[in-house]
């Protein structure tokens, strides 16, 4: 490639201009909102993303670079906005109009704005195309009542990516519709759930007559399957992402961190990682953790324990070469690349959690201060199993994988054409 190929390839942005703007920008009496306003300004906030939305239109890689210069600075990341950046901006860009784009992802870079995902429902499991939230056109608007669950970020979400029934007598991947609703009006109740691990992660939403306005439809009318797939597509892809070491998180929103000044945000993010001390960082123990761990108990030497040891440190390595290709190949790689890092994951948790099970025996059953890692490894085993359930069950995965990747048939079925209003799905069995 010639230096002028790759400087349009890259937007003429170089390591040294992001270095050069942030030690002329960087301040840390500046609010997190003035921060953010900063980068998107500056096009630095999500720098693939079109100009005068945080972005400057460059490849990637680019964007990956500047990200990286960002988190050698030890700077406020830019907003996430819980899902907002991962899957409402992207989709918006996949389907949105014009007019949505700019209305709505301006204010996700801006961190402005909060995002929840309003998919799943207590009876449909896996089979998202059978979800019964209704909605029912009243003059300008739509009338939603239904009932969603397993939402994280709900309970301080700004919007909602909702997906309901627009027309029973379709069959049912074809009757539904794609909505951004507002979260915070009347006929909207957000019930935190507790978790078996002791944390609240998700909650359960019931809609009773809420509003969407007709602007807020994405997509075309019963066409939200398929902008839904891209949704879940983007969910899939973003396993594969997570956040540099050396930025620092600050919340997005109505219920967030926008007027703080950005150095008391990184000096609590501090102080809360020393008090915690923890060793997890994510969902499955570090294979260095692991092997102190066994020696730890006593077990380092049994010749089964040690096969398993070596298994799993070989497991985590390659997985974290396959996600590292699947975030530089954006979904390119093989076409399903969400799919394959998503249950890669999944297994990556569920041995980690067996593993340090048969490592520590019966300290296994101990919670609290007193247990292993000090009670680390029993928040993150019990938390396992959503690993093979949220964005997609495993079992979703592999059937994808099967019939987008390999072109396997698909799965055979007479729910096709039959009107969804006959079928014994979700809460009409």
């Amino acid at each position: 490639m010639t230096a002028r190929a790759e400087a349009v390839r890259s937007g003429g942005i170089e390591p040294d201009d992001v270095e050069t703007w942030v030690r002329a920008s960087w301040d840390l009496s500046l609010t997190v909102r003035e921060w953010w306003r900063l980068l998107v300004e500056a096009g630095y906030a999500y720098p693939s993303w079109p100009v005068g939305l945080g972005g400057r239109a460059v490849s990637s890689a680019t964007a990956r670079m500047v990200t990286a210069v960002l988190a050698r600075a030890g700077v406020i990341a830019p907003p996430v906005g819980h899902v907002a950046a991962t899957l409402a901006a992207p989709t918006l860009f996949d389907h949105g109009s014009e007019a949505q784009v700019e209305e709505l992802v301006l204010p996700i870079a801006l961190g402005e704005a909060s995002w929840c995902q309003l998919f799943s429902e207590p009876g449909s499991g896996s089979d998202l195309a059978s979800v019964a939230a209704r909605a029912v056109r009243d003059g300008d608007e739509w009338v939603v009542t239904g009932q969603k669950v397993w939402n994280s970020g709900a309970d301080t979400a700004d919007f909602g990516m909702l997906l309901a029934r627009t027309d029973p007598e379709q069959p049912k991947h074809r009757g539904m519709s794609y909505f951004v609703i507002e979260m915070h009006q009347p006929g909207i109740e957000v019930r935190p759930l507790r978790q078996m691990n002791g944390a609240s992660s998700f909650c359960e939403v019931f809609l009773s007559e809420a509003r969407v306005r007709p602007e807020r439809l994405i997509g075309d009318l019963h066409g939200g399957w398929r902008v839904a797939q891209s949704t879940l597509g983007h969910e899939r892809a973003s396993v594969a992402g997570g956040l540099l070491p050396g930025l620092f998180t600050a919340r997005s929103g109505t219920h967030g961190d926008l007027d703080r000044a950005v150095g008391e945000v990184i000096e609590a993010a501090r102080a809360t990682a020393k008090a915690r001390k923890s060793v997890i960082r994510s969902g499955a123990v570090p294979s260095k953790v692991m092997i102190d761990l066994a020696r730890q108990h006593g077990v380092a030497h049994e010749p089964v324990v040690r096969q398993d040891l070596a298994r799993y440190l070989t497991q985590v390595r390659v997985n974290g070469w396959t996600m590292r290709r699947i975030a530089a190949a954006r979904g390119r790689l093989t076409g399903s690349d969400g799919s394959i890092a998503k249950i890669t994951t999944s297994r990556i948790c569920q041995v980690s959690r067996d593993l340090s099970y048969r490592i520590v025996g019966a300290h296994g059953m101990l919670s609290g201060p007193a247990s292993p890692l000090g009670g680390e490894l029993q928040v993150v085993n019990l938390a396992s199993p959503g690993t093979r359930i949220g964005g997609g069950t495993d079992e979703i995965q592999l059937n994808l994988l099967g019939e987008r990747a390999l072109g396997l048939p698909r799965e055979p079925g007479d729910e096709q054409d039959r009107p969804y209003r006959e079928l014994k799905v979700g809460t009409q069995r």
